[in-house]
């Protein structure tokens, strides 16, 4: 089963489930998470091939959320589900393959459709990277700068370092080869009926109007709401915003 961080009690009210995005943790959540525990259980997982879950040689979304099915079925769900890009679309699948484990669906900046753009530039810069002689997280950053082109990325991938060990907590073997899946979006003929956020960064294009066809055909009751000045890396950018606006939709009537 995938590991899981929790915070706060059950309180009697659905719990909620984070799903974060492709090379993340449930640790990048932390500060949301905890903040959302005032109102019940928050678990935020780590996705298999991260950080401490356990690795696969298969990276399918199917997959993806038949590891959260599991979580949630471990912990007496249904819960409400929040996911981020790559966790967003495990979630969307496991909102339309098993809906009677999922109570309110959140998705952040993600379609669920098949994107053109790859990730693979990134696996291919931490690899790059020689960890033999690191001692300090500092030291594999003065490595990796010169091979990503956001300052910010440089950051959020060293969170995935396992400086002690000198490895990084990413099954980056299975990451590339499964790119097409992470990618793209499996055919799929369910719906879900529930209540559905997808919360986006108003400067980013991850979700399109021309989007919002498929997206209300797979989910009757989707909303729609944006966070000004926030890219594809809302929560991190607009944390204040994007706890706000998660907390109005799970508390609404």
């Amino acid at each position: 089963m995938l590991n899981f961080i929790e915070h706060g009690d059950d309180t009697g009210r659905p719990g909620l489930l984070i799903a974060h995005g492709l090379y993340g943790s449930g640790r990048n959540w932390g500060v949301i998470a905890r903040r959302l525990s005032d109102r019940g259980r928050v678990v935020a997982v780590d996705m298999r091939n991260h950080g401490e879950s356990h690795w696969f040689e298969t990276h399918s979304y199917p997959d993806l959320a038949g590891d959260l099915a599991q979580v949630i079925e471990r912990l007496g769900g249904p819960m409400d589900v929040l996911g981020h890009s790559m966790g967003g679309k495990a979630a969307m699948v496991l909102a339309l393959t098993r809906p009677e484990l999922v109570n309110r669906l959140i998705v952040a900046d993600i379609a669920p459709v098949a994107y053109g753009h790859t990730q693979i530039q990134y696996i291919e810069a931490m690899r790059a990277v020689d960890l033999s002689g690191i001692e300090r997280r500092s030291d594999a950053r003065d490595l990796l700068a010169p091979h990503v082109d956001d300052p910010e990325l440089v950051s959020f991938f060293l969170q995935s370092l396992d400086v002690k060990n000198r490895r990084w907590v990413l099954n980056l073997g299975t990451l590339a080869a499964e790119m097409d899946h992470i990618l793209g979006f499996p055919e799929i003929d369910g719906r879900f009926d529930g209540p559905a956020l997808f919360l986006t960064g108003a400067n980013s294009d991850y979700v399109r109007a021309e989007h919002r066809e498929r997206i209300k055909r797979l989910f009757p009751k989707a909303r729609f709401a944006r966070i000004p000045g926030a890219g594809h890396w809302l929560h991190a950018e607009k944390p204040r915003e994007f706890e706000a606006a998660v907390r109005a939709f799970l508390d609404a009537p």
